[in-house]
């Protein structure tokens, strides 16, 4: 069966060569980045983009670079083979979602996302069995699992002087294109809640969108997995 939409997103020379932009990027590409290596229209790049996103075929986050202000959107490829998240998940997500999003009139609509996450990191770890919570594992390795557990597929991929997590995967895909403040808010709260529901010790726990080439980056303020 033809997946239409994508099919549909991909009809467009320059979409495709939008998206071969995206995928060449290690770490994505903004809507001006795209501008200067097409010399499209503004306005056009940013319809495609839109269409390349809401066909799944692309995922979209904020991305600071440093500088002062709200930053640009970035763009990456949607990960293959992506998982969604258990049924119950998604539904509690969706929900938070929507209440979230009805207000985005009041602002930080990404702080207040992970005040909620907070909540829902912690009953997470909580409803890990205390014998793993609590092993010689430590709490680097838990908030893995509770990750694990929603779909997100995470790799340690360094454990000093801090700990570093790579996502590989995004169960909850679709949310994220159509509200990434939001989500990527409510993710980074449920990361800092099980952190500190399981003992993590205190520090800035960070969520980066495109961090790496073919995930996001959690970094973990501790090297409380080691001796």
């Amino acid at each position: 069966m033809i997946d239409t939409p994508r099919h549909q997103a991909l009809s467009s020379s320059s979409r495709v060569d939008i998206l071969s932009i995206v995928r060449a990027a290690a770490t994505g590409s903004t809507a001006a980045e795209i501008v200067q290596e097409t010399d499209l229209h503004p306005s056009t790049v940013r319809a495609h983009l839109d269409r390349l996103t809401t066909a799944g075929l692309l995922v979209r986050a904020r991305a600071s670079n440093g500088q002062p202000g709200r930053p640009a959107w970035r763009y990456r490829t949607a990960a293959t083979g992506t998982t969604p998240a258990p049924a119950p998940y998604r539904a509690l997500a969706a929900a938070l979602l929507a209440h979230l999003t009805e207000r985005e009139h009041d602002g930080d609509v990404r702080g207040r996302a992970a005040i909620v996450g907070r909540q829902w990191g912690r009953q997470l770890a909580a409803a890990i069995p205390a014998d793993d919570a609590t092993d010689a594992a430590g709490p680097v390795t838990t908030v893995a699992r509770v990750l694990t557990a929603l779909g997100f597929a995470p790799d340690l991929a360094e454990t000093a002087p801090a700990a570093v997590l790579h996502l590989r995967s995004c169960p909850f895909l679709e949310l994220v294109s159509a509200h990434p403040d939001a989500m990527c808010g409510l993710h980074l709260g449920v990361v800092q809640g099980a952190w500190l529901a399981v003992g993590g010790p205190d520090g800035d726990t960070a969520l980066a969108p495109f961090g790496a080439p073919t995930a996001c980056v959690v970094r973990l303020p501790a090297s409380a997995d080691r001796p």
